[in-house]
């Protein structure tokens, strides 16, 4: 299993995406994604599961969501605040029971297991502004071990 992670493209698609992407089995995209074409564009290179962002606007996607790939179960969804969960979202953790974690919102890289549960923040896909760092990753692996790489996109 191969899969593509991004969020906060904010209607951004890097051009080396479909290169980084090439092979992947499906895509997450964990929010602030801009205009509903950049799904679509993503699209061409895999199924893709997308959640909405803080400033997205559009009908077409929820504010979380939960899907089975390759033996392991996974919850998106664009604000989490990892380190401080509210009682809500442990809440829904304990009825999901995701073994991953994704969400964006931040524009930073996070990769933590917390409580059992593998929490992962693929950071900022955007335009470049004002050095910022930019990033994307692959997760790869099976429904017994799964790695992640983070690939810069500066």
């Amino acid at each position: 299993m191969k899969i593509g992670l991004l969020s906060d493209t904010h209607g951004f698609l890097d051009p080396r995406l479909p290169r980084i992407f090439r092979g992947v089995e499906h895509i997450f995209h964990a929010g602030d994604i801009g205009p509903d074409h950049l799904i679509a564009q993503l699209e061409s290179i895999a199924p893709v599961t997308a959640v909405l962002g803080n400033t997205d606007a559009s009908t077409l996607y929820r504010l979380t969501e939960t899907i089975a790939l390759g033996g392991r179960k996974f919850l998106v969804q664009h604000i989490v605040a990892a380190d401080a969960l509210t009682n809500e979202f442990q809440g829904r953790l304990a009825r999901e029971r995701p073994d991953i974690v994704l969400f964006g919102h931040t524009h930073q890289q996070f990769n933590r297991v917390i409580n059992g549960v593998w929490f992962l923040n693929p950071g900022y896909a955007g335009k470049p502004k004002s050095g910022a760092a930019r990033s994307v990753a692959l997760l790869e692996g099976d429904a017994k071990e799964i790695q992640v790489e983070f690939i810069g996109l500066g």
